[in-house]
């Protein structure tokens, strides 16, 4: 208990992590509350209404080329785009936790070759590996989870792998071995949960780079199919029309991805400092 309430102090204090948990919540309500408070219909085109300014009677932020409201497109591709980037980041993190702490407890040959794969698929581009997969099927939400997550799970193994090391060796681990734990035991019970700060920290960062993924799929036309939309597709498509003068196709979403990744950013820049804080006054 007075581990967690330090790490809330210092969380706290840390402004710019505050301001980055507010933008969070600003825009998941915006994604998820919105559309109940703005209803709008984006599954039907109306080109007769295509492209109109902010500002116009019933669009304050305009409408897009095919005549959908911009402010309820923005809602609903807040949602997709969060949706993904998230359950993508979670399981990048969940995965790359289990590889590490296995490689990093049984070291030796074990270690040997597991890293040596995390290595050869780190050789590869991420970005090139997602376009590949990405477009040899049909996109859609769940797959591009799989897709992004199947990637992304590499720095935090590299990372809770480092963690393992030195926590194998520690009195605690070698006692319960001594009393006839198992390897099970040992990685869920003691290697995994001391690691707990380091993962925390890596997810937020894991997600932010998420939702990075999906814009940049998107921007490549390998996004969730239509009518669903994100923002990066909102993005890649107010690009075409740029040059003609409608900016506000392209600045909302950009507008959006930038804060909701600032905002993982700023997070997880908090959470490192928290559990710093919390290690430097752990007695010795």
């Amino acid at each position: 208990m007075i581990a967690r309430e330090q790490i809330a102090r210092s969380f706290v204090r840390n402004r710019l992590a505050v301001a980055g948990l507010v933008v969070l919540l600003l825009l998941a309500a915006f994604s998820w509350l919105g559309p109940l408070l703005w209803p709008t219909d984006q599954v039907h085109t109306d080109l007769a209404a295509a492209t109109l300014p902010p500002g116009s009677p019933g669009h304050p932020l305009g409408t897009t080329d095919l005549g959908y409201d911009l402010l309820g497109r923005l809602m609903v591709g807040g949602r997709s785009s969060l949706e993904v980037g998230v359950a993508a980041g979670l399981l990048a993190t969940l995965v790359g936790t289990a590889y590490g702490a296995v490689s990093g407890y049984f070291g030796g040959w074990v270690d040997a070759v597991m890293m040596r794969v995390t290595d050869a698929v780190l050789a590869i581009p991420a970005l090139f590996l997602l376009i590949v997969v990405a477009a040899m099927v049909t996109p859609s939400k769940p797959l591009l989870v799989l897709v992004i997550g199947a990637v992304a799970w590499l720095s935090p193994a590299r990372l809770v792998r480092g963690e393992a090391l030195s926590l194998r060796s520690r009195e605690y681990v070698q006692a319960m071995r001594v009393m006839g734990g198992g390897s099970v035991r040992a990685v869920l019970r003691h290697i995994v949960p001391n690691t707990i700060g380091t993962v925390a920290v890596n997810a937020t960062f894991q997600i932010a780079d998420a939702i990075l993924y999906v814009a940049y799929l998107s921007f490549l036309g390998l996004s969730v199919p239509p009518p669903a939309t994100d923002w990066g597709t909102m993005l890649s498509g107010g690009l075409t029309y740029a040059q003609d003068g409608y900016w506000w196709l392209i600045v909302p979403p950009g507008v959006a991805i930038v804060l909701v990744v600032g905002a993982f950013n700023f997070i997880g820049d908090g959470l490192r400092d928290a559990f710093e804080v919390r290690l430097q006054r752990r007695p010795a």
